[in-house]
Formats: C-alpha cells, structure tokens, sequence
C-alpha cells in the first residue's frame, strides 16, 4: 500500500477508494438525495436498511421495484404463487417467458430487480406467509411491507407486527378503489382496532367479482411507498396517520383520522395483547386465491420429491408435466396442479377446500 506524502491529510488509498465508491453510490440518487426531506443523510439510512414484503403479486411487484430503485439496502420477497399470462395486466415484474416457464414470482422478480439495482440484496422466498413461518421471515427487518391479496394474512402480519413492535403499511386494492395506512404499533391504530376481525366470505368485493384496475394498484403502491420511505429514514412525526381510500375512475382522495380507535376503542390485539392469528394452528392451512378458481394446499414436512412425483403422475396427466427446479405442474381430470418442493400445491379448477385437499390426496398424498 502507498504511503501517503508527509504532512499531508491524505487518506490511505483504500480508504480513497472506498469514499469514491460511496460517492459514487450516492450519485444513482442523486434526485433523491436533492429532495430535502431525504437529503444524503436519509439516503444512507435508506442504503442501510432492511425490509419484508409479503406477497409480489400486483401491489408487490409495484413496491418492490420502487424501492429496490430507491436504495433499500435489503429486500426479503415472500411469495406463495407462480405466475400466469393473467397476472401481466398489472403485475409490473414479470413477462411471458416468466409465465411460460411458471417462474415463481418471488424468484422471477429478484432476477429482474437484480438488473436494475445490483448494489441492492434481494432474498426471494417461495413460501406461504403462515403463523408457523412468518416470524422468521420478519427476522432482521425494520418494517413489514402488505403486498398480499387476502384478510387472512394481513391480519396475521398485524398479529406479528404489533407482537414485535415493527411498523408496517397495510395496502389493498380492488376495482377501481384502494386503502392505505401505515401502523406503528403502540402509537396508530392497528388493523383491528378498525376491524376486529375480516369480513365473512362473501361479504367483500374481490377481484373475482370486481376485478382490479392496473393503475389504482400503482397509486395504492406508491404512497406504501412514501410512508415505507418516511419510516427507513426516521421520519416519523411526518408520517400520514391516516387511513387514505382512494377511487381512482372517480379520482377522490379521502383521509380519515382513526387514533380514536387505538387510544379510546379496546382492541384484543393492540390492547389485549392477544395474537389469535399468529397463534393459530392452521390446520392443513388451505385458501381460496384471488382471481383464480384455485385453492392452495400448505403443508409441512420434508421437501418433495420433484421429479419422483412427475415420474408418477406422467401416466395420468393430460400434457407431460413442466418441471423446473422449484415446481411441478401437470393437468389431470379438471385440474391444473402446481406443486412445490415444500409440500404445498395451488389446486386450479376449484374454489372448494374440501374438493382440492382430495386431489392433493389422490395424485400427491397425505
């Protein structure tokens, strides 16, 4: 290593290079770093920042390319699913080769988000978000990001959120309307100081019944996006406190102040302190999936024999099954069956739990 010359404040080369490096680093936020409220202190707490985001389906994808641009330092992407020629309407990560190789959208969505930002790590996890797993998926995180499609889960992330103090911002999207709330345990409203518990089946519109419109997922994206910003960089008392619903055909915005519900309602989460969706034992754990006259399978055990399944059903299936190293996929009666190497399977042609755990029996097993 050169020396540096004699009464001189020279650094060492290494560290020359390594503030080069940084500066460098900075320069790709340049924009960013200009916006005052970031300024390059908040961007280094961004560069040094650790993030969940469960599910990478419509609002996921959208987040997740926002803030992989944006410099989160650390990204953890958990999502069950695979994706379909249907999911490209509004689902901004993936492509046909992604859909005709069934790529799983964890998977397919690193890969892309590592070509647009490779300073950023990304860990995709192809795995259900459920009480058995879903505390070792917030592990090391600052703050959970709702990117998923269904009650059951969001308040399972609110269970685990508040049981840990982490913040997190709930999203949702259906038709032409949106919600948004950011939650900081102990101090805003949770999910079930508003509701005590998801509406029943049926009760909800969903993108089985509505559909959903490509850019309301991208308005209810960004400002996940804004509060997530507002959060990684300390700026709390900045913070939108509020719940915001959004209609975007009739382009109406509305805020609405909640605290009340956190400091005067008594909430069995929040308040009572009781995690009955993280606690939950889940059964066999299967769930209707959204826009997709499918159920999913969960399971536990040890990993699944790919190739001896393929092996096995190849006799039955209509088309020789498509396999590739995270998933088996084979049609058989009515049935498109997607298996997974944890166990799970997504049972397409049925909207019936009981219907789809007896084809899982039948061509997989107990």
């Amino acid at each position: 290593m050169s020396t540096p010359p004699s009464g001189t404040d020279a650094m060492p080369i290494s560290d020359q290079a390594r503030r080069i490096d940084e500066a460098s680093d900075l320069m790709r936020y340049s924009r960013q770093v200009l916006f005052d409220a970031i300024g390059e202190c908040g961007q280094r707490a961004l560069l040094a920042s650790r993030v969940t985001l469960i599910g990478c389906g419509a609002l996921g994808t959208v987040i997740a390319d926002t803030l992989v641009r944006a410099g989160v330092g650390f990204l953890r992407i958990v999502d069950r699913d695979f994706v379909e020629m249907n999911n490209l309407q509004r689902q901004v990560l993936f492509d046909e080769r992604d859909a005709a190789d069934g790529m799983p959208k964890a998977v397919a969505a690193a890969q892309k988000l590592s070509a647009v930002n490779s300073t950023v790590m990304i860990e995709p996890v192809v795995a259900d978000a459920h009480p058995g797993t879903i505390e070792t998926y917030i592990d090391g995180a600052q703050l959970i990001l709702d990117g998923t499609d269904n009650f059951e889960t969001r308040f399972l992330i609110n269970d685990v959120a508040v049981k840990h103090g982490m913040p997190w911002i709930y999203g949702a999207c259906v038709a032409a309307t949106g919600m948004v709330m950011p939650i900081l345990p102990s101090r805003t409203p949770c999910l079930r100081c508003i509701w005590e518990q998801p509406p029943p089946p049926g009760m909800s519109p969903t993108c089985d019944t509505a559909g959903v419109l490509a850019p309301v997922v991208h308005l209810v994206a960004a400002l996940q996006c804004v509060e997530t910003v507002k959060v990684l960089t300390g700026k709390f008392e900045q913070l939108s406190r509020k719940l915001i619903q959004i209609d975007a055909w009739a382009g109406r915005f509305d805020a609405f102040d909640l605290q009340n519900a956190f400091e005067s309602g008594d909430c069995p989460c929040c308040k009572g302190r009781r995690f009955d969706y993280l606690n939950s034992s889940g059964g066999s754990r299967t769930a209707s999936l959204c826009g997709r006259d499918a159920v999913q399978i969960g399971a536990s055990g040890p990993e699944v024999d790919l190739q001896a399944v393929s092996a096995r059903v190849a006799a039955v299936a209509k088309f020789p099954p498509q396999i590739n190293r995270y998933l088996l996929r084979f049609k058989v009666e009515d049935y498109e069956i997607t298996l997974f190497r944890d166990g799970r399977a997504i049972i397409k042609g049925t909207h019936e739990p009981d219907t789809a755990r007896s084809v899982y029996a039948k061509y997989i097993g107990n």
